[in-house]
């Protein structure tokens, strides 16, 4: 993979991260355009190296969020910030237990194949245009809600399933208020992208040839430093609910992809 290409990657990852069009979606369909023939595993190496990078500028743009649950997962008593951090935790295991117990199968969907994601795509589609039309509430995030919304993020670990989508989506249509749908989204994958990098590099999963080095860097520069823009631009774009340009967006890639890859 060249700098350009690696720097073009980052980009889309940072912008897809935040926005709901499946960062790893489009990861895929950039890949397979640039003529990236990488095996599936090396393939979602690169993407997980990215979502590192976006997941570092979630903490720097919520840095008093995350010391807040972190607080208060250490205060031991039954207050708001605990509450709010044990929600954090319950959101995150419906993802570890998919991604632990069938981490190979998941892998099998990187690596070219965009039937696969286009199909994906239009469920994205759905999901965004259904919560766009839901009523707008003040209610919080329930522990009921945080383990819900935690599977629909165990189930947009499939590329074309847009994780900020498949999440804001449901908190949506669960009730919650679409700020604080938007924020409990962002923070609750920062734990798991964190944990999945330690997973990988402990367990020597994740190897990086010299010649990878600067490409990977500046693709992963390029991620952070647009993540941080995307992020504060979904938060805006939430509030407004105008999730609908984004459903049409993603059912428009969707159909390319599926039409290339059947006249293709």
């Amino acid at each position: 993979m060249g700098l350009l290409e690696a720097i073009i990657l980052g980009i889309i990852q940072g912008l897809t991260e935040f926005l709901p069009v499946s960062s790893s979606g489009h990861l895929e369909l950039a890949k397979y355009i640039l003529g990236d023939n990488s095996i599936p595993e090396e393939s979602l190496t690169y993407t997980v190296v990215l979502h590192f990078a976006t997941a570092l500028s979630t903490l720097v743009i919520f840095r008093k969020e995350v010391f807040q649950i972190i607080k208060g997962l250490f205060q031991f008593k039954i207050n708001d910030e605990f509450l709010f951090s044990l929600k954090i935790v319950l959101s995150m295991i419906p993802a570890v237990v998919i991604g632990l117990a069938f981490e190979k199968e998941l892998e099998s969907f990187f690596g070219g194949k965009i039937l696969f994601v286009g199909a994906m795509l239009l469920v994205t589609a759905v999901l965004l245009l259904l919560a766009d039309r839901a009523k707008t509430t003040n209610k919080e995030v329930t522990v009921v809600g945080s383990i819900i919304i935690g599977i629909s993020q165990a189930i947009a670990m499939l590329p074309g399933i847009s994780r900020s989508g498949a999440t804001i989506s449901t908190s949506v249509l669960l009730g919650v208020d679409r700020n604080k749908a938007a924020r409990f989204s962002f923070l609750m994958v920062v734990p798991l992208i964190l944990g999945k990098i330690a997973k990988d590099l402990l367990g020597g999963d994740i190897h990086f040839a010299s010649e990878e080095m600067v490409p990977m860097g500046a693709g992963f520069a390029a991620a952070f430093i647009a993540g941080l823009v995307a992020c504060q631009w979904m938060i805006a774009l939430v509030k407004k609910s105008k999730l609908i340009y984004f459903s049409i967006y993603c059912a428009i890639v969707g159909v390319i992809a599926i039409t290339y890859t059947f006249l293709g």
